[in-house]
């Protein structure tokens, strides 16, 4: 399934495409100046292209594809790092209402207990549109945490938490233009999302899980699931009795490594194997199985949710970056799915790990046309 020498990928529903003819040389092209860049330029045969030059393999951005992607035309062999609407998975409020509308459909078809496999997502109302829906849930439950999210941001932007709805009204408030900008500005959406209030804690401190899906066609879906990845702690021990204190309820790497405490080469980061061997010490191996299995379950029904209404074109893959938080019954959750997940590491642990996860995606992608994967089917 993927390179003999670093096995990290395991197959979700492949079937072997046409080959491409093998090519010599690959022109690569991308702006990003990380782990990436690394390992395009170290790759056997590939020619970085600057400026306008020709390219067979672009690492792109998603304000490029949204700008060009209808104006470009591109040769059978090329391969682009997105699919044109991947916020469709990637945007917060698109997420939640495509696993909505994809429980309903299993329960439909299905039945309850199929549905029920899609209860992986904390109650979610988009904000300003929902606001009244959200207010009747609210009060039925007075006194729980809620959090705010922007549904276009990332590093943990613009996040709070919030008991009251006071706070909600000084944020719709914030929210409003006046007058003469309204027609300029749009208010911005967010989603207002039920709080895991009883996350699973190491050493009294909150994390979650960054796990890295590759996704090679929708239609039919041939996804894969990276084997490494890692978990993300907040620098701070976790209480309830703070909600404005980003250092305990924000894992972000961006975010934590402002905390005076933050420890530069040491970081904030297990590996998810050093993670699943404190599990199994914890609670035993088949509690630990159980969980990625739940988790596994996470990343198909989300691609499944999609799978009819992303754009799957030929030229395009991409890599998500998944984060999910355990809470204290080791029940997985899905917060959200990036489409440009961080390829700058922050420790050479974290750089191993990056490069490799690379090596192996490129691999994958194959724009060398030298391999011939195989893989048992898991989902359609």
């Amino acid at each position: 399934m993927s390179r003999l020498k670093n096995q990290n990928y395991k197959g979700y529903g492949l079937s072997k495409g046409k080959e491409r003819e093998q090519r010599a040389s690959i022109r690569f092209k991308t702006t990003l100046m990380n782990t990436l860049m690394d390992v395009l330029r170290r790759r056997p045969g590939w020619v970085e292209v600057k400026d306008e030059g020709e390219w067979d393999f672009y690492w792109c951005d998603v304000s490029w594809l949204r700008e060009n992607f209808d104006h470009t035309y591109m040769d059978e062999h090329v391969r682009i790092s997105h699919f044109r609407n991947h916020y469709e998975l990637t945007r917060k409020n698109y997420m939640v209402k495509n696993l909505k509308r994809f429980r309903k459909q299993l329960e439909r078809e299905a039945g309850k207990l199929e549905a029920a496999k899609c209860d992986f997502f904390p109650k979610t109302f988009e904000m300003p549109c929902e606001y009244h829906l959200f207010v009747e849930e609210f009060r039925k439950n007075p006194g729980i945490t809620w959090i705010m999210k922007p549904v276009a941001r990332s590093q943990g932007k613009g996040i709070f938490l919030f008991r009251k709805l006071k706070d909600i009204m000084d944020w719709r408030k914030d929210s409003r233009c006046s007058d003469d900008q309204k027609e300029e500005i749009p208010v911005e959406n967010y989603v207002a999302q039920r709080y895991i209030e009883n996350p699973y804690l190491i050493g009294g401190r909150k994390f979650d899980l960054r796990v890295y899906v590759l996704v090679m066609s929708y239609i039919p879906l041939r996804a894969w699931l990276y084997r490494d990845g890692f978990a993300r702690f907040s620098n701070t021990r976790f209480t309830l009795s703070s909600i404005d204190d980003q250092y305990v309820h924000l894992t972000n790497v961006a975010v934590q490594k402002t905390s005076p405490d933050y420890h530069p080469k040491k970081g904030c980061k297990w590996m998810l194997q050093r993670f699943r061997q404190y599990l199994a010490s914890k609670h035993g191996p088949e509690a630990v199985e159980s969980l990625f299995s739940d988790m596994d379950n996470i990343f198909i029904k989300s691609l499944q949710s999609v799978q009819k209404v992303i754009i799957s074109d030929k030229h395009c893959f991409e890599l998500y970056g998944y984060d999910i938080l355990i809470d204290q019954d080791l029940k997985p959750w899905l917060l959200e799915v990036n489409a440009s997940p961080s390829l700058t590491a922050s420790s050479q642990e974290d750089y191993e790990l990056k490069t490799c996860l690379l090596e192996d995606t490129l691999h994958i992608v194959d724009m060398e046309a030298s391999n011939s994967l195989r893989a048992d089917s898991y989902c359609s």
